[in-house]
């Protein structure tokens, strides 16, 4: 074969092995490409399902326990939550004021809150026991620098409670009483209306805490019955309401701690 020739096909072999070469780093780049996004649409994939298995558990953590979570209206009550013992359920418990001390009579008096003076009158008539057991209490000055714990401010259900030495809904004189007394039967308790507190379903659970009604509002009745009705504000209940409970309770809520601390001054009967 002439040397020409020869060069000429060794020149064709090695540019058709050039071309093979290139052709297979071709295919070689498109089988990775491929792969990768292959890959990449599953990463991508996975992504979008664990977005959106983060989001559900969000949602339902937001509607079950976090601050988008429902909630029921509350049954309204006056509750009071310390413990009597067992007999309290059915009688009353510890050293309980005698409520011949009332003397079947109105006593007249001042309650002073945050240097607010409530005027107040207490039937002693119509609730013997609680009222002699609120004279007894005043006498010996256990109301004076107690914190009123507890404001409610939604639409027919305006009470202030008081009369925790605690100040925060567990306290009480230590004894326990009933039964309830001069409840209203259509569970109605008008502006300016002193009652006490009490367990739920326990008509022996009165103590020494009482709410003040600043606003008409509706308690339905449980298993014990209303709640006992001792007397009424006479005067001063616009500058508490004012200066008080307008303030709302704090966090914004409806029942609650109040923003302004209504501390007892003194609660003086006659």
């Amino acid at each position: 074969m002439p040397v020409s020739a020869k060069k000429q096909n060794d020149r064709e072999a090695r540019q058709a092995r050039e071309r093979l070469r290139a052709y297979q780093a071709r295919q070689a780049v498109h089988d990775h490409t491929k792969k990768r996004r292959v890959r990449d649409n599953l990463i991508a994939g996975g992504v979008v399902v664990i977005v959106l298995a983060l989001a559900v558990v969000l949602q339902l953590t937001y509607f079950s326990a976090g601050p988008g979570k429902p909630v029921a209206s509350a049954k309204a009550s006056a509750t009071a939550t310390p413990t009597p013992t067992a007999a309290a359920t059915d009688g009353n418990s510890g050293d309980v004021p005698s409520k011949s001390l009332a003397d079947g009579r109105t006593w007249t008096g001042t309650l002073k809150i945050n240097n607010i003076s409530l005027g107040i009158s207490l039937d002693g008539a119509k609730a013997p026991q609680a009222v002699s057991s609120m004279i007894s209490l005043a006498k010996k000055d256990f109301f004076n620098g107690t914190k009123c714990h507890r404001l409610t401010t939604s639409d027919g259900f305006k009470v202030l409670q008081c009369g925790d030495p605690k100040g925060d809904g567990t306290g009480g004189p230590g004894y326990y009483f009933g039964p309830v007394e001069n409840a209203p039967s259509d569970g109605k308790y008008v502006e300016g209306t002193i009652a006490m507190a009490r367990q739920s379903d326990n008509a022996y659970s009165n103590g020494s805490q009482f709410f003040i009604v600043y606003g008409d509002t509706t308690i339905p009745a449980d298993s014990a019955g209303g709640y006992t009705v001792i007397g009424k504000v006479t005067s001063g209940l616009d500058t508490l309401k004012k200066d008080v409970t307008d303030k709302g309770v704090q966090g914004g809520g409806t029942d609650g701690t109040p923003v302004v601390t209504p501390t007892i001054d003194s609660l003086t009967l006659k």
